[in-house]
């Protein structure tokens, strides 16, 4: 029996329902192999005093520190952050929570620790390993690398954790290049891909229908992402200009919510863009699968679930060359890789919409991606930092 310790600042919960399900997804499937069990520790920021109330920190007061989710053993214990100082977080988080990982391995004497967060989950997991003498495996999603890993006062933790760690995986043949670059160990480092519901994220028989129930005639483009700069929502706005008869729909939210409407509004296309703001991942296939073209040109990415989830769908994709992209989009099928300029993305897109692939065989690109091989390669990754 190999005993998991998942530990992941991301990770879903009441407050937060749609956060880090990609992390929730996978840690369901390792704990259903009948040969693993798991806890999850999901540890929460929580600034000091009044700040509590405010920003990321509203509405995660009330969280149980304990919990069933899902059929997971959940503990959510809280540590201490400073707004504007989170060089500071692993320190933190490890001296919070290193007694709480003691209590638990008296009952449950995991055998790794699987941080699933670069930062601060991994420096964090690194020193909490060094005193319990546990291996350490951190996982790479793309942004704790690009942007933390860089960074002047997170970038050494970063590097240092990796170093330290038993073992890393990384979401993409590409990130795994970019983690090399900054000087981790390539000999420690696993790609391991995510995965998508097949069962779930599936074509549609009839595309108009679907389109029509969300109230859209003519062709419909689909981007999942965050409102924020990263992900180039504006860029996919300014080639609608040049795709005069053509919807957008973009699903997320964030602090570029109020730039979009404007920007939509100034260049005349305001009537073709709907922010859908934060959507339950159940809702996404009905979307995925009723758009035409799904749009993601950001600026930096691991491996998007969003992508491989379109895919899946029968909904080929137009995305920048970032992350693993091309591992994605390795045949005219799946879509088109263009630069990050409006007039590339509207090129793409009217290219995919004058000759659209089959939707089963835009399907068929993403069959390679299943939660069981997930759930599989990270069994494997972890038994052998253990053996």
């Amino acid at each position: 029996m190999l005993r998991v310790l998942t530990l992941s600042t991301l990770f879903p919960d009441t407050a937060r329902p749609t956060f880090g399900v990609f992390v929730e997804r996978q840690t369901l499937g390792l704990a259903a192999l009948p040969d693993v069990e798991v806890r999850v520790v999901a540890p929460i920021a929580a600034p000091p005093g009044i700040l509590r109330r405010f920003g990321q920190s509203a509405g995660l007061e009330a969280l149980p520190e304990r919990e069933t989710w899902k059929g997971l053993s959940i503990h959510r214990p809280r540590f201490p952050s400073l707004p504007g100082v989170g060089a500071l977080n692993p320190m933190l988080m490890a001296r919070a929570l290193l007694p709480l990982l003691r209590t638990i391995r008296a009952d449950f004497p995991f055998d790794v620790i699987d941080a699933e967060f670069f930062f601060p989950d991994g420096p964090a997991a690194a020193r909490m390993g060094r005193a319990l003498g546990a291996p350490v495996s951190i996982k790479a999603r793309g942004h704790d690398i690009h942007h933390f890993g860089r960074a002047r006062w997170t970038g050494r933790q970063v590097v240092r954790a990796g170093r330290e760690a038993g073992g890393m995986l990384a979401v993409s043949a590409a990130l795994k290049a970019d983690m090399t670059a900054l000087g981790l160990p390539a000999e420690k480092i696993r790609v391991h891909y995510t995965g998508v519901d097949l069962d779930r994220f599936k074509p549609v028989a009839d595309r108009a229908a679907a389109k029509a129930a969300l109230g859209v005639s003519g062709p419909l483009l689909l981007s999942v992402g965050a409102l924020i700069p990263r992900k180039g929502h504006d860029l996919t706005i300014r080639a609608l200009a040049e795709l005069p008869g053509v919807t957008l729909m973009i699903a997320g939210k964030g602090t570029e919510h109020d730039a979009l409407e404007l920007l939509a509004r100034e260049i005349g296309v305001a009537d073709r863009v709907r922010l859908l703001g934060g959507q339950p991942h159940e809702a996404l296939p009905a979307l995925a699968a009723a758009a035409d073209v799904g749009v993601l040109v950001s600026a930096s990415e691991g491996l998007a679930n969003a992508w491989v989830e379109s895919l899946a769908c029968g909904t080929p994709l137009v995305l920048s060359d970032v992350g693993g992209a091309r591992e994605l989009v390795d045949r005219p099928e799946a879509g088109r890789i263009v630069a990050r300029e409006p007039a590339a993305i509207a090129a793409a897109v009217q290219e995919l919409l004058a000759s659209p692939p089959a939707p089963a065989t835009v399907r068929a690109t993403a069959e390679r991606f299943t939660w069981d091989a997930n759930a599989v390669a990270l069994r494997t990754h972890l038994a052998e930092l253990v053996a």
